[in-house]
């Protein structure tokens, strides 16, 4: 991919490109961990749009991800890389877009000379508070001691930072603040600091979603081409509360007994995410209740990405509904935002960044969480009241031009074409990570090799282990 670029750090930075490449155009590495294919989940999906968006406006993207990859771009590559692939891919690159857990298994990163451009539009330390919830607490503790480390290893190095709503910019200018990034160098820069943290959203298509096929009315046995169905469009994580709503729909039913609960995806599509607890107690109750393929259904495996407009043209309302925790107080719920695309009235709890923003511009209800008969009567209003219905539509027809891929990554964009290390770059050193303890070095090693076999096979374990040895003898 040619020559590392050229770097100067501190005030006044500059990026040269290297010999090949067209005068403003940047060669973009995109990383992700997740599974690029026809299903595909939210990193995925983030990571997918911010690939094509960067090589619509003329770079050389590569978009690379450790797990599986089945799915080739359109305009940029991709490619499924292992670990010992991983410094090549950096040094052909003059900008490293990183997502997930990538920093402090590659502490040279720290170093390198290339602009680095971290997305922080999942706190997954707070994630994995609920993620873990029910295991030993020792494993507890080991998860969240690994996160935390990943966020040092983020916060000590990024030149740009990426986050999903100016509630989550709070949360980390905090990290930031700690790890001595806010200092007089960025603020003299940029006293607003958002030229090091910016917010961009996850977004939706530009262009409007055209059916295919019909895919739940008429198609799904037991709903019919004249029921109402309510959709919930994204997984069933134990974060969320399904629970409220097939409560809800038990109630609604009485008054609307065509109403149809659909639950959009049962199966993560990443093989390294389990089914969690939670979706077993929806279908548990579903079946208790005797709803279960009659007023509510569950499809077993993830809705292709192309296909999901299909579903969406399908539904009458978006639901979504989650418990009040901090994992809720920070969360962007990535799979609303279809929602916005397809013109779906929302009903949401509380408590969160779209809980606001649907009850400030009426795109449907917003309710106290698990409040049963509150989510059940702003459920039969939407689907009886057909004026209710229409203004909700129009509002949310309004507000989704606000967050298309084009709107929500132009801050993104605008730095590459002309990107920068930090102004603080000469203070950075990378953090002193110490010795992690014996048992949590052992579980996160057993979690890799389950990660590399699932992703590339033997091999790739394999792969995994000559690294290290060469690392260990300092090649």
């Amino acid at each position: 991919m040619g020559a590392a670029p050229e770097l100067r750090t501190g005030a006044g930075v500059e990026l040269r490109t290297g010999a090949g490449v067209r005068e403003g155009s940047q060669r973009i590495l995109v990383v992700t961990l997740d599974t690029l294919a026809e299903r595909m989940a939210g990193p995925a999906i983030r990571a997918w749009e911010i690939s094509a968006a960067l090589a619509a406006e003329q770079h050389d993207v590569r978009l690379v991800t450790f797990g599986a990859c089945e799915r080739p771009g359109v305009g940029f590559r991709t490619a499924h890389i292992t670990v010992g692939d991983f410094r090549d891919e950096v040094d052909g690159a003059d900008v490293v877009v990183i997502q997930g857990f990538v920093m402090q298994t590659f502490p040279w990163l720290q170093q390198c000379p290339q602009v680095l451009v971290l997305d922080l539009y999942d706190p997954f330390h707070l994630e994995s508070l609920e993620v873990e919830r029910y295991k030993p607490m020792q494993e507890r503790n080991a998860s969240l001691a690994n996160a935390l480390r990943e966020l040092t290893a983020q916060t000590a190095r990024g030149d740009l930072f990426m986050c999903a709503s100016e509630k989550q910019r709070d949360l980390w200018l905090g990290h930031l603040g700690v790890a001595g990034r806010i200092n007089p160098d960025t603020y003299d820069a940029d006293p607003s600091l958002r030229s090091l943290l910016t917010v961009v959203p996850f977004g939706t298509s530009a262009t409007p979603p055209q059916r295919q096929a019909p895919a739940i009315k008429g198609v799904v046995p037991g709903i019919g081409v004249d029921d109402k169905v309510v959709l919930w469009g994204g997984g069933v994580y134990n974060w969320f509360d399904p629970v409220t709503v097939v409560r809800a729909v038990d109630r609604v039913r009485e008054q609307v007994p065509e109403v149809r609960l659909y639950f959009l995806g049962m199966r993560h599509p990443n093989p390294d995410v389990p089914e969690m607890a939670m979706a077993t107690r929806t279908r548990r109750l579903a079946d208790e209740l005797g709803l279960t393929g009659t007023h509510v259904f569950f499809n077993e495996d993830w809705v292709p990405y192309e296909r999901r407009a299909d579903y969406l043209l399908d539904a009458d309302i978006g639901v979504s509904a989650h418990f009040e925790h901090i994992e809720t107080a920070f969360s962007f719920r990535t799979r609303i935002l279809d929602y916005l695309w397809a013109d779906l009235p929302i009903v949401c709890s509380a408590g969160d960044t779209f809980g606001d923003l649907v009850a400030a511009e009426g795109l449907g209800a917003t309710v106290p969480t698990e409040n049963v008969a509150a989510l059940a009567e702003a459920l039969e209003r939407l689907l009886v009241d057909d004026g209710a219905h229409a203004a909700a539509r129009a509002n949310v027809a309004r507000v989704a031009q606000r967050y298309t891929w084009p709107v929500v990554l132009e801050p993104l964009l605008a730095f590459c074409r002309a990107p920068r290390r930090a102004r603080d770059a000469d203070r950075l050193r990378g953090p002193d990570f110490g010795t992690l303890p014996w048992y949590t070095r052992a579980r996160l090693d057993a979690l890799a090799v389950v990660h590399y076999l699932r992703a590339g096979g033997p091999r790739a374990v394999v792969d995994k282990v000559r690294w290290r040895l060469a690392k260990r003898r300092g090649r």
